[in-house]
């Protein structure tokens, strides 16, 4: 995928990868969105930080980033990180060592703190910015919207997370195991691509499917 010139990896799992920098970008992780919930009387499997980590670290250990950036709303809450069990803060801090770690602020988490990294509003390296809500701003990659699609195949018609994005700016799908997911169809993604049409790159099971928004459900 490109996005204002630079050419990136769209991995599978819903992370980007820069190669030459070595850096890998992954969004809306919402961890522990379950003890969130059941905080609230609202019970959910308390699974969810553990599948997103296992998630992240697999594709940590595949691409061996020197700097991963989590692009906002890592954590469900402010006080998220408190929840973490300690076998889940021991895997953060695994996942860290030897690389930079960047937390970007989100609205759910505006202070990630006592999870090792840094934390920065945003970042920009060259002509891209990477934030959590998206502007619309040429170069930007962002988060927040967790994009999904809704396409027909020949069997049925099924929703998928996605990359949205017209080539200069992108919005990233939802990393996290529980985090659902916003129509590409909606006004909020209109808003941010008024000029040009944009396109749904679809996760599939074994590859990447681009597909014209305007033709998704």
């Amino acid at each position: 995928m490109e996005i204002a010139g630079l050419a990136l990896r769209v991995d599978l799992s819903g992370a980007l990868v820069w190669d030459e920098e070595r850096l890998l970008v992954v969004s809306d992780l919402h961890l522990e969105k379950g003890s969130s919930y059941a905080s609230r009387g609202t019970l959910l499997p308390p699974f969810d930080t553990m599948a997103t980590l296992r998630r992240l670290a697999a594709v940590v250990a595949h691409y061996n980033p020197r700097t991963v950036v989590a692009l906002g709303d890592s954590f469900h809450d402010r006080d998220a990180h408190t929840r973490l069990s300690g076998d889940d803060r021991a895997c953060i801090a695994n996942l860290q060592v030897g690389r930079d770690w960047i937390w970007i602020t989100g609205n759910h988490d505006p202070a990630p703190r006592g999870v090792g990294g840094e934390v920065a509003d945003e970042i920009t390296l060259g002509a891209v910015t990477f934030r959590h809500e998206p502007t619309g701003a040429r170069g930007e990659i962002a988060g927040h919207l967790h994009p999904k699609a809704r396409v027909a195949t020949r069997a049925r018609t099924l929703e998928r997370r996605c990359f949205v994005s017209d080539g200069e700016r992108a919005v990233m799908p939802a990393f996290g195991a529980y985090a659902g997911g916003l129509s590409v169809r909606d006004a909020a993604f209109a808003k941010l691509f008024p000029k040009r049409a944009f396109i749904a790159h679809v996760l599939g099971d074994r590859q990447l499917h681009s597909i014209a928004a305007a033709r998704c459900y």
